[in-house]
């Protein structure tokens, strides 16, 4: 069987032209996939591979990151809410009704906003990765020491050789993965050294504004059926915070990954499977 091959898109929203990963357009059933806060759509490629034979699906960057436009105002897009209204017009734009939402880390966050609000009844299936209505204090340190200060580099394999570093909790990844999360997160600057992709902007929006992330009250409000992944040694979503997800709100299911850190890669037979059975649901 030949492998199915996704189309790099674009569209407007929100004034922004956003880029887009485009799996299976012509299916009925579609799964957003929406990446984490310094990473790309291009995460999902693996996880996409293993739905678009069933799902059409849709796997954008978030403005300020990947391919996808820089905000002329960071201050006030550079947050939950905004990338919510880009979400709506995106998917409205499409023609796309109701969805699964599947959502690592900050990806998962724009899902609770959207799940308890603006695509309320729309979203039916919620898969939250590593991310939770309250986010750990250690954890929100670690991400602004290294996504605040933007390594530059001579070459894009040392590039690489920093990505292994700093994403290592992501578990097993292969070299062929790590080499396309490098070639997907590098930018060449004008003087020709190599750093990473994003607008420095998003960064620096997010260490001053991480109570977006305190969403309690989204929880409570959440219909959809939802899964949280937990990643086992995660230091950002804690385990009374994974066990509170799945006694209010939604009551949500809770997944542990062994192996990992914050946050799963979403690239492996075991959470792949455990995706399947869900989303099938």
């Amino acid at each position: 069987m030949t492998a199915i091959q996704p189309a790099s898109e674009y569209l407007t929203a929100c004034g922004h032209e956003i880029h887009y990963m485009h799996w299976s357009p012509d299916r009925s059933d579609p799964i957003v996939m929406w990446h984490g806060l310094a990473r790309t759509g291009r995460d999902f490629d693996p996880c996409a591979r293993r739905f678009a034979d069933r799902f059409r699906i849709v796997a954008p960057d978030t403005i300020g990151r990947g391919l996808s436009g820089w905000s002329a105002a960071p201050e006030a897009e550079y947050r939950l809410e905004h990338y919510a209204d880009i979400a709506v017009e995106m998917l409205d734009r499409l023609g796309i009704e109701r969805m699964r939402w599947v959502g690592t880390s900050m990806g998962g966050a724009i899902g609770m906003v959207l799940a308890a609000g603006p695509l309320k009844g729309r979203i039916t299936h919620l898969v939250l990765n590593d991310i939770g209505p309250a986010l750990a204090p250690a954890a929100i340190n670690r991400i602004r020491s290294y996504v605040t200060q933007p390594p530059v580099f001579d070459t894009v394999l040392e590039l690489e050789t920093y990505l292994r570093t700093i994403y290592a909790p992501y578990g097993a990844i292969s070299d062929d993965q790590w080499r396309q999360m490098a070639e997907t997160s590098t930018r060449r600057r004008d003087d020709g050294k190599v750093t990473v992709h994003y607008d420095p902007a998003v960064m620096r929006v997010f260490a001053e504004t991480t109570g977006d992330f305190e969403m309690w009250d989204a929880w409570d409000a959440i219909e959809a059926k939802t899964l949280v992944l937990s990643g086992e040694t995660s230091d950002l979503l804690t385990q009374d915070t994974a066990e509170e997800m799945t006694r209010r709100g939604p009551k949500a299911s809770l997944a542990v990954i062994p192996g990992c850190g914050h946050a799963p890669a979403l690239n492996v037979p075991d959470q792949l499977d455990l995706l399947d059975r869900f989303l099938a649901s």
